[in-house]
């Protein structure tokens, strides 16, 4: 549905876990469990170079909720918080420095970089009468990034090339809090406000620095580093979090339609590591979209009691590159397949899949543009458990 998150909650009587807003775990009445896989299939174009593609497969969350009380949840899972990954190569031709039509050798420049967090998180949600409810969240980002980058004369044999190395092991605590308010038109429409927030935190980092020199083997085989010039190791510092600002808004027919759209502020420009800002700009995320079920107590028609979903993503990121602001588009659609209920009418199944299509960057000023598909396949469940039975 595009993404929209902050004013959402049940849909249609069926429990969804929504992290993004933990406001959102005061209407879970079930025992709720979600898993899903994720795909991004890219590509990237720049002007006079080859495009290239790249694929990625992953398990992209686990999470869980359980009701506390009549109006209130627990909820706990692990979800993605980013991923790194990327490897360029640079050749130049001629005058390495120099610029000397002489000089012939040709000089690779080497950019690569593997790695990811992960968010771990525990939150609780609560209503305070019919119309208000709460939420917070505390997690821990953790995870490891690795960054090389390398300077190579691959035709000049016995040229030392040099390669700087660069790990952070990243882990610390960081708050999430939100609020919801749902206006109510009879016992079936709802118009829900939503504001969350990702709070502005520090987390630890362990830095690891190393500027090496290597040759290759006849055979065209790097061997072993033969001096390093830096070995910085065990490096300890901060990383500062931008505080993330969304705002939501959302309008359901319970059991017919939802319609809603979110505005996210990230304050990127304040993100810095080791006490050096980053130079980033600030973020702004807007997401449009809506489900629409034809007829959820249709007897013979299946497909008539599915969900139908779509949306629309426009970002504008918090990286700007020779005066070009790194922009995206994407349209997502989806759809939501109800399984059978067990026996006793207790426990409820959904399969969720959702594909998002977009565009990220532009070939303007030399830049990278890149093209790409994110699928996204998951399993819900609605369980009652904890029930007390009685004998007669």
């Amino acid at each position: 549905m595009g993404g929209i998150a902050t004013a959402i909650n049940r849909i249609s009587g069926y429990n969804n876990i929504n992290p993004l807003n933990p406001a959102s775990y005061g209407l879970i009445n079930y025992t709720t469990i979600d898993a899903g896989i994720y795909a991004n299939l890219s590509s990237f174009s720049q002007t006079g170079q080859a495009s290239s593609n790249n694929d990625n497969f992953r398990l992209s969350h686990i999470a869980f909720a359980i009701p506390v009380s009549r109006h209130s949840a627990l909820s706990f899972g692990l979800l993605p918080y980013s991923e790194m990954g990327y490897n360029n190569v640079q050749t130049i031709s001629r005058g390495f420095g120099s610029k000397s039509p002489a000089d012939t050798n040709a000089v690779n420049y080497l950019f690569n970089g593997t790695g990811g967090l992960s968010k771990a998180y525990l939150g609780y949600g609560f209503g305070i009468g019919k119309h208000l409810y709460l939420g917070a969240n505390a997690s821990y980002i953790f995870g490891n990034l690795q960054q090389f980058s390398s300077t190579e004369i691959p035709l000049l044999f016995g040229t030392l090339n040099s390669r700087v190395e660069q790990d952070n092991a990243v882990g610390g605590l960081n708050y999430d809090y939100g609020v919801q308010y749902s206006f109510d038109f009879g016992d079936t429409k709802h118009l829900v406000l939503g504001y969350s927030a990702s709070a502005s935190s520090k987390i630890n980092t362990t830095n690891t620095y190393i500027v090496s020199q290597y040759t290759y083997s006849s055979a065209g085989v790097e061997n072993l580093a033969a001096d390093t010039l830096i070995n910085q190791q065990g490096i300890k510092n901060k990383i500062q979090l931008p505080q993330i600002n969304h705002f939501g808004i959302s309008y359901q027919y319970d059991t017919h339609f939802l319609i809603g759209a979110d505005y996210t502020m990230g304050h990127w420009s304040s993100l810095s590591i080791a006490g050096v800002n980053q130079g980033f700009q600030d973020s702004k995320t807007i997401n449009i979209g809506g489900q629409f079920t034809p007829d959820v107590n249709s007897l013979h028609n299946y497909f008539a009691r599915a969900d139908y979903r779509l949306g629309f993503i426009y970002d504008q990121s918090y990286l700007n590159l020779n005066n070009v602001n790194i922009n995206t588009t994407a349209v997502t659609f989806g759809f939501g397949l109800p399984l059978a209920p067990n026996a006793g009418n207790t426990a409820f199944y959904k399969i969720n899949f959702s594909a998002e299509i977009g565009q990220r960057g532009t070939v303007q000023n030399g830049l990278v543009k890149q093209n790409y598909v994110n699928l996204h396949l998951s399993f819900t469940l609605n369980d009652k458990w904890f029930l007390r039975y009685k004998f007669e």
